[in-house]
């Protein structure tokens, strides 16, 4: 049985050969996943063309989601490390230092964003490695003196949070604008922002995108708390979200992340775009064989939340057995969409005119017990309008572009069976429907529903439905004989 939740993995030295990539395919993995945060361009130059080479093996259609750095705030150098107790004072400075222990209980260090030291106030926190030591700031001004409030050893170069600041930095980093500059030159599918505050953010990265003629879409990671804040300006300019909740866990309390990410991918599937949920799923099978029943559950919960995808990283980057991992994650999916709740209709309010006839398409889908829906799509954006509807018929996705095609590798439901060039809309359905019985994707004696815009190939303009049976699918396909 196939799954509709996609599954994005993460590549790395565990994972990037040509064979173990197949075999994560095989296995169910739908985008990969290239981690700019490790590897040089080479690297991720020579991982991409494995990819290819990979996916032409499979015969199935794959994404590449090119995840940028970001601002990375860290502490800097250390003369050795801090064994931090309660109480103790912690001074941060804005000159560039190497940090020590200069009094008893006393200790200082600078972090690589000075700036940002100008915008706390009294009261307001730092979280230093991974939010496992608390500090608050008791004093601000040329050097800001916060008390620790629970013991840990900090190491230099570890990274530091700040759960109630608002921090206005640039988000887009000159290694990022070379990394952006590296990804439209490959044509990466899919581009991940870290450290998004706002839709500012997501607009200047689609500037440089367009500067470099780059078609990739843009997902934004929603991993600090402003950025939760302002979830709805941020999706209405991004194509889709990721639900970071390794970062969103130590910008807001640990016990807010589940409830956040319910109402995060509530959001993202009424807009139609899809979303992400990463972080930890299967955390302990980077290094064992058998997933704990809390990560089994975290991921069910996810699919019943109604992501679009689940991602791996360590799991399928370093660990120990990356196609098992990919294979218990895809067996999750599977027996949680036996329970899935199908059929959305009453959920979504219509956002245009479109919305309505995707709804109506849905509708008839599910009355009719069709064995799937063809979205004839010149943007990919019908398909989509489809999947929201979360319908248990498959979404066989046609377009006329590869990149288009490739773009929907991350969206629930919605399989992108073939390209087809762009001619008038008889003909084109009828070499879809032609191709389909070739590739034993359709089968006359069943019934399937097909959406599209008339005139084709204009985006925007689905107005055209119709139910295809024996006599229909025979009377399109006669016409390319």
């Amino acid at each position: 049985m196939d799954k509709k939740t996609k599954i994005l993995a993460t590549v790395g030295p565990a994972s990037d050969s040509v064979e173990i990539l197949e075999g994560l395919i095989n296995a169910g993995v739908n985008v990969f996943r290239l981690n700019f945060s490790h590897g040089t361009h080479e690297y991720h130059a020579s991982t991409l063309a494995k990819i290819r080479e990979a996916e032409k093996n499979a015969q199935k259609k794959v994404g590449v989601l090119q995840d940028i750095c970001g601002p990375k705030i860290r502490v800097g150098k250390l003369e050795e490390d801090f064994y931090l107790e309660v109480g103790d004072k912690l001074y941060f400075t804005k000159e560039q230092i190497v940090g020590k222990k200069f009094d008893e209980g006393k200790y200082e260090l600078c972090i690589n964003q000075p700036q940002i030291l100008d915008m706390l106030r009294e009261d307001e926190y730092i979280y230093l490695y991974d939010g496992n030591i608390r500090a608050r700031v008791i004093e601000a001004g040329d050097k800001i003196v916060t008390e620790i409030e629970n013991s840990g050893k900090l190491s230099s170069n570890k990274g530091v949070n700040f759960p109630n600041t608002v921090i206005n930095i640039e988000v887009i980093t000159p290694k990022d604008k070379e990394d952006l500059l590296w990804g439209a030159q490959h044509g990466v599918d899919f581009v991940a922002v870290s450290f998004v505050q706002s839709a500012k953010d997501i607009l200047n990265v689609r500037k440089i995108l367009k500067e470099h003629k780059s078609r990739s879409h843009i997902f934004a990671k929603i991993e600090k708390f402003d950025a939760v804040e302002k979830i709805d300006e941020i999706l209405e300019v991004s194509d889709g979200i990721m639900v970071a909740r390794g970062d969103l866990g130590i910008e807001v309390p640990y016990y807010k992340v589940p409830s956040i990410q319910k109402r995060l991918i509530a959001k993202a599937n009424a807009a139609s775009k899809p979303v992400i949920t990463a972080t930890q799923m299967l955390l302990s099978m980077a290094e064992k064989e058998m997933a704990t029943r809390a990560e089994i559950s975290d991921v069910a919960n996810a699919v019943l939340d109604g992501t679009d995808a689940v991602m791996l990283s360590e799991e399928s980057a370093i660990g120990v057995n990356p196609i098992h991992v990919v294979e218990v994650m895809a067996n999750t999916i599977r027996e949680t969409e036996t329970i899935y709740p199908y059929g959305k209709f009453e959920v979504y309010p219509f956002l245009d005119e479109t919305d309505i006839i995707s709804s109506s398409t849905a509708r008839l889908a599910d009355r009719l017990g069709v064995e799937a829906m063809i979205s004839l799509t010149s943007s990919g954006k019908s398909a989509k309008k489809l999947a929201r509807y979360r319908i248990k018929a498959d979404i066989y996705a046609v377009t006329h572009d590869e990149r288009i095609a490739r773009s929907l590798t991350i969206a629930w439901g919605i399989k992108p069976i073939m390209n087809i060039e762009a001619s008038n809309l008889n003909m084109m359905l009828g070499k879809t429907l032609q191709k389909g019985i070739e590739r034993g994707l359709i089968d006359k004696e069943k019934t399937y529903i097909v959406a599209a815009g008339y005139p084709a190939g204009v985006e925007g303009s689905t107005n055209f439905i119709r139910i295809l049976k024996k006599a229909q699918i025979e009377y399109y396909t006669d016409m390319v004989l």
